[in-house]
């Protein structure tokens, strides 16, 4: 059953698309500036694509999460959505200050931005993806609470479902972890540890409550399998990601002036976080391979299936290669950690909004459950591109950091940075035509909306699923 709350979904989805692109344009552009260092200066400068590159990956993310939501909690909940318009206002309010914000940092310089926004009434600003202006961090909290008592609401007056308290769950993690955004402590270490809070708590807590919740939800509706089997695999697998992630942080805590027992625990507690991820992959291809529905919407299976393999390579897998601490000791901040971050981000969450979007968009649109054969084959082309370019940035930014690392840390004669950078170069080059296949891929994604041809009406069910 669609309810007609759901449509709020659909603006979300949008923005999200095309901050998606404007985060890939400045990926390009910072990409060039690797290797051409006067590129497109002063006018943008390194340190400001740079900025603007990840805080468009966390905002168009959020943008996402809180579509899926929106689309997700009515059906889970059996209810119309507390207030439709409540959701619009949120909506333009996070996208004006967002755009506002990304204006500020490419018009004026950083300094400047923090005199006029009064930072120095409450100094937030200056850490690495917490940039955001102070009064744009309040927007953020307000746009949040507001998002979490509609959400919240919903849910409490209707149908309670595992798949709509877990995310419930992750989304007031959330909210919550970043309040410490707002704690910027003049002491160096104190300032990391709580900066950690955020970032990993975030990334590597309860983002994967949100992911897997909205895995489950997909794969509950397109394969057809009894909702029992699906909440009892999400139970163990939000369980470990939650064990080993929360204590997993330790391995941020190795270097920064915290006490030695940190890392064992950060190396005992990271090397197991693989396991929801792998757990994950070997849930999405169980429910697919016990599916009692041939669904039309091709397209959100590979994406759902994507999702899981992914997530496990790029969070579980690369994130363990440099998670033991005496490894971590030589690579940490080096380009292996950007291979990881890159992968880790596209396989976990990137994937997870696409997916989404792909499941939900034919029903907001058309009322179908799927859109035409040539819009889903343009999407799986999509797909392929964008994750086999993906790869090969992974697999190129991971060459470069063995490089710089054996180069630049490990001998006797240690070369200096700017001079490994120059050894290392060719590969930045690789990197970028690999991004440059990467926007191929997601024009391809884009232009998939405007297809024409007739959307698909049978949901082809051999069999009545378990909803």
């Amino acid at each position: 059953m669609q309810y007609q709350s759901q449509a709020v979904a659909k603006p979300y989805f949008i923005a999200a698309i095309g901050l998606f692109v404007g985060q890939i344009l400045f990926g390009l552009i910072l990409g060039l500036q690797y290797v051409m260092g006067d590129f497109l200066f002063p006018e943008i400068p390194f340190n400001v694509s740079r900025m603007v590159h990840t805080n468009l990956l966390i905002v168009w993310l959020l943008f996402g999460f809180m579509g899926a939501t929106y689309y997700l909690v009515p059906e889970e909940a059996e209810r119309e959505l507390y207030s439709p318009k409540l959701a619009l206002a949120l909506f333009w309010i996070f996208l004006v200050a967002g755009a506002l914000t990304i204006v500020g940092y490419l018009a004026v310089p950083y300094a400047t931005l923090a005199e006029i926004t009064g930072n120095e009434l409450l100094p937030t600003m200056g850490r690495e993806f917490l940039e955001q202006p102070t009064i744009t961090k309040v927007g953020i909290v307000v746009v949040a609470l507001g998002f979490l008592f509609n959400v919240g609401v919903t849910v409490l007056a209707g149908r309670k479902t595992v798949v709509n308290i877990v995310l419930l769950t992750g989304l007031t993690g959330l909210a919550l972890l970043f309040l410490f955004s707002f704690y910027n402590p003049a002491n160096l270490v104190l300032d990391k540890m709580f900066w950690w809070w955020v970032v990993h708590l975030w990334v590597e807590g309860v983002w994967e409550l949100i992911l897997a919740s909205i895995l489950a939800f997909v794969l509950i509706k397109v394969t057809g399998v009894d909702r029992e089997v699906i909440e009892k695999w999400l139970y163990v697998i939000i369980a470990m990601a939650l064990i080993t992630g929360i204590i997993g942080t330790g391995h941020h805590y190795y270097w920064i002036g915290l006490p030695e027992y940190w890392q064992w625990l950060g190396s005992v507690f990271s090397a197991l976080e693989p396991i929801p991820f792998f757990m994950m992959t070997v849930f999405a291809f169980n429910m697919i391979n016990k599916r009692r529905r041939d669904h039309p919407n091709k397209a959100a299976v590979l994406w759902a299936m994507g999702t899981a393999v992914m997530a496990f390579l790029g969070a579980g897998v690369w994130g363990f290669l440099h998670t033991l601490s005496p490894v971590n000791y030589y690579t940490h901040g080096s380009q292996i950690t950007a291979a990881h971050g890159h992968l880790a981000f596209y396989g976990a969450y990137v994937l997870i909004v696409l997916t989404m979007i792909s499941y939900a968009m034919p029903h907001l649109r058309f009322r179908q459950p799927a859109a035409s054969a040539r819009a889903q084959l343009m999407e799986m082309w999509s797909f392929w591109l964008m994750t086999i370019a993906m790869i090969s940035i992974t697999l190129f930014l991971t060459a470069a950091g063995i490089l710089q690392v054996w180069m630049q840390r490990m001998g006797e004669e240690p070369l200096p940075f700017m001079v490994v950078q120059e050894k290392i170069a060719l590969f930045y080059w690789m990197r970028e035509v690999s991004g440059l296949i990467f926007f191929v891929g997601l024009m391809l994604y884009v232009g998939s909306f405007f297809v024409k041809g007739e959307a698909r009406e049978s949901v082809g069910s051999a069999k009545p699923a378990t909803a």
